[in-house]
C-alpha cells in the first residue's frame, strides 16, 4: 500500500466508525435514562403508532374506573337517604295503625296527625336536599319513560308491553313500525331506526302464554318487555302487529348517565333513573293521606304500604346498579392490566439488553478512538523519506 499525505483513508474510515459508535452509545444512554425503547418515531415508527393508540385507550379506561367509583358514591348517597325515608314510612305506618283503633278519640288523633304530617314534610325535605355535586337525586334523576305519553304503555292491555327500561336512550318520542305476521319490529325516533327479527322470540305470531320476551333495541338504548297471555305483571298480551303506530315517550331529566367505557356509544354508558321520591309526589302519593279520622287512618295504611314497596324497589334498583358498577370496575381493571402489558412490550426498553448494548458500544467507541491515533501515525512516516 502506497503512502499518501493528502488523504488518510484509514483515519477517515475510523472517524466514520467513531460517529456510528457514538450514536449507538447515545441511543443506549437515552433508552436507559428514559426506560423506553421507543422515544421518538425514528426509533420504531409502527410501534409508536400502535403504542400511542394503546396509551389513549389506557387513559380512558383509567378514567372509566374513577367514573364508576364516583357513580357508586352517588348511588350510596341516594340509597342512604332512602334508608331514612324507609324508617320514616315505618313510623308513619305505626301512627296510622294506632290511629285506626277506636281506643283513641279524635282529639288524640289530632296529636298523631301532627307528627304524621311533619314526617311527610320531612320526606319532602330529604328528597330536595339529597344531592351529589349539586345534583338533586331523589326529586327525579335521569331520563324516564312517560307512562301517560307513551301510547304503547298506556294501552298495554292491547299492546302487551309489560315494561320499558332505558340504557342511555335520548329524550324524545320513539315510534313503532310493526307489520302483522312478518316477524319484525322496528323502532325509531326520526334520527336513528332499528329493526329487530323477533320471529325466534314468538310462538307463531304471539308471545308464548305465561312468558315474557325482551326486544333489545341496543342502538337506541331501549329494552321493551313484551308479555304473553296470563304473564305475571302484565295486563295484556302481544301479537305481531299490535305495536304498529304506538309510541314510547322519553322525558329528559338531570344526570343519570355514567360513562364507564373509553369510547362513544351506548355500550360504554350505564343509565339509571329514579322516580320523584318526595312524599307529596305522585310516586309515593302521601300528600293526600291523613290520620286525623279513623276512616282516613285505616285507608292510609294501604297507601303507606305501597310507598314502602316503592321505596324498596328504588333501593333495589340502586343496589343492582352498584353491583353492576363493581363488576364494571373489576373487568376494566383487568383490561387495563392486559393493555398496559401490551403497551409495555412495545414501548418499554429491555434494560438488561440495553446495558449489554451500551457496554458493547462503549468498548467499540474506545477502540475506535485508539485506532484513530494509529491511523494518524501512518502519514507521519512520510517525513522519514525527506
Amino acid at each position: 500500500m502506497s503512502l499518501r499525505a493528502n488523504n488518510n483513508i484509514a483515519a477517515i474510515n475510523t472517524q466514520h466508525n467513531i460517529g456510528r459508535n457514538s450514536m449507538r452509545v447515545y441511543r443506549q444512554l437515552e433508552r436507559l435514562s428514559s426506560g423506553l425503547r421507543v422515544n421518538r418515531a425514528r426509533d420504531d415508527a409502527a410501534s409508536l403508532v400502535v403504542s400511542e393508540g394503546l396509551r389513549g385507550e389506557l387513559s380512558g379506561l383509567n378514567q372509566n374506573v374513577r367514573n364508576a367509583e364516583q357513580a357508586t358514591n352517588l348511588l350510596q348517597v341516594a340509597e342512604g337517604s332512602l334508608g331514612e325515608v324507609n324508617n320514616i314510612l315505618v313510623r308513619m305506618r305505626e301512627l296510622a295503625v294506632q290511629s285506626s283503633s277506636s281506643t283513641l278519640s279524635d282529639s288524640n288523633r289530632e296529636s298523631l296527625a301532627a307528627e304524621f304530617n311533619q314526617l311527610v314534610s320531612e320526606i319532602d325535605r330529604i328528597a330536595d336536599s339529597t344531592t351529589y355535586n349539586k345534583q338533586s337525586l331523589l326529586s327525579g334523576f335521569g331520563n324516564s319513560v312517560s307512562a301517560t305519553a307513551s301510547t304503547a304503555i298506556a294501552t298495554s292491555n292491547a299492546t302487551g308491553v309489560a315494561g320499558v327500561s332505558l340504557a342511555a336512550a335520548p329524550a324524545g318520542t320513539f315510534t313503532f313500525v310493526d307489520t302483522a305476521a312478518d316477524g319484525e319490529l322496528t323502532l325509531g325516533n326520526g334520527a336513528v331506526t332499528q329493526t329487530l327479527d323477533i320471529g325466534p322470540l314468538l310462538d307463531g305470531t304471539n308471545v308464548a302464554s305465561g312468558t315474557s320476551v325482551i326486544a333489545n333495541f341496543d342502538r337506541l338504548g331501549l329494552q321493551v318487555t313484551l308479555a304473553g297471555a296470563n304473564a305475571s305483571g302484565a295486563t295484556g298480551s302481544y301479537t305481531d302487529g299490535d305495536l304498529s303506530g304506538t309510541t314510547i315517550a322519553i322525558e329528559e331529566g338531570t344526570g343519570g348517565v355514567f360513562q364507564v367505557g373509553p369510547s362513544e356509544g351506548f355500550v360504554n354508558r350505564i343509565e339509571v333513573n329514579f322516580e320523584d321520591l318526595s312524599g307529596t309526589g305522585n310516586y309515593l302519593n302521601l300528600g293526600s293521606v291523613g290520620i286525623d279520622a279513623i276512616n282516613n287512618a285505616r285507608a292510609s295504611i294501604a297507601t303507606i304500604d305501597q310507598a314502602v314497596a316503592n321505596v324498596a324497589n328504588e333501593r333495589g334498583k340502586m343496589g343492582a346498579v352498584q353491583n353492576r358498577l363493581n363488576f364494571t370496575i373489576a373487568y376494566t381493571e383487568n383490561e387495563i392490566e392486559s393493555i398496559q402489558a401490551s403497551e409495555s412490550s412495545i414501548r418499554d426498553a429491555d434494560m438488561a439488553a440495553e446495558v449489554a448494548k451500551l457496554s458493547r458500544g462503549q468498548i467499540l467507541l474506545q477502540a475506535s478512538n485508539s485506532m484513530l491515533v494509529q491511523a494518524n501515525i501512518g502519514p507521519v512516516a512520510v517525513l522519514s523519506l525527506l
